[in-house]
């Protein structure tokens, strides 16, 4: 690696204004796993920070190409990972559990939620089973403002990271067909395990 990366990638940061937004060293660990892992399409990097209370926005959406930060969203995380926060993951079957780590898109298809996006975990023993549990990106009425003024809190999926619906298409489109994907997390477990 050039001795001037750690400053080029810090210059990204500051020119993509993410600062006060995503913290520096989990933008410098999912451009980490941006090159360590071979992705199909490099111009899209998303980003969710698990780290935030879940009625904050904490989906990022990054044009590495044009230097330019697409979206920021809301993004659900599953019902028996926590409330507010996604403490508790999982990568099994049924476990209604969130998965962290690096996973590229695939493709797209219209389920039970409409149009949706089917993603591999890249990471085995992390989230390597994402596509035989069926977590995919889709848009639900319960990632959404209203719904957080009306309970008090986000809903949550069953694994998922769930979008606004009104966001939904626009941000698969984007994403969809070999981009990365980085759900991020302080938990030690995952950190522990990860290669990255």
């Amino acid at each position: 690696m050039p001795t001037n990366s750690v400053d080029t990638l810090y210059t990204r940061y500051n020119s993509l204004n993410l600062s006060g937004k995503l913290p520096y060293p989990i933008f410098a660990r999912a451009m980490g796993g941006f090159h360590a892992f071979h992705f199909k399409n490099n111009q899209i990097l998303t980003i969710i920070d698990f780290t935030k209370v879940s009625t904050e926005r904490r989906c990022y959406v990054i044009d590495l190409k044009a230097n330019k930060l697409l979206f920021e969203s809301l993004v659900a995380h599953g019902k028996n990972s926590g409330v507010d926060y996604a403490q508790t993951f999982s990568n099994k079957e049924h476990s209604l559990m969130s998965s962290p780590g690096f996973y590229s898109t695939a493709e797209t298809y219209l389920g039970k939620h409409g149009y949706s996006l089917r993603l591999d975990g890249l990471e085995k023993g992390i989230n390597d089973h994402a596509r035989t549990r069926a977590i995919v990106i889709h848009g639900a009425d319960y990632v959404s403002e209203k719904f957080i003024r009306k309970i008090g809190r986000l809903g949550r999926s069953w694994g998922c990271p769930a979008l606004p619906s009104n966001l939904n298409k626009e941000i698969i489109d984007y994403i969809k067909n070999g981009t990365c994907l980085y759900i991020h997390t302080n938990n030690q477990s995952y950190l522990a395990q990860s290669p990255i």
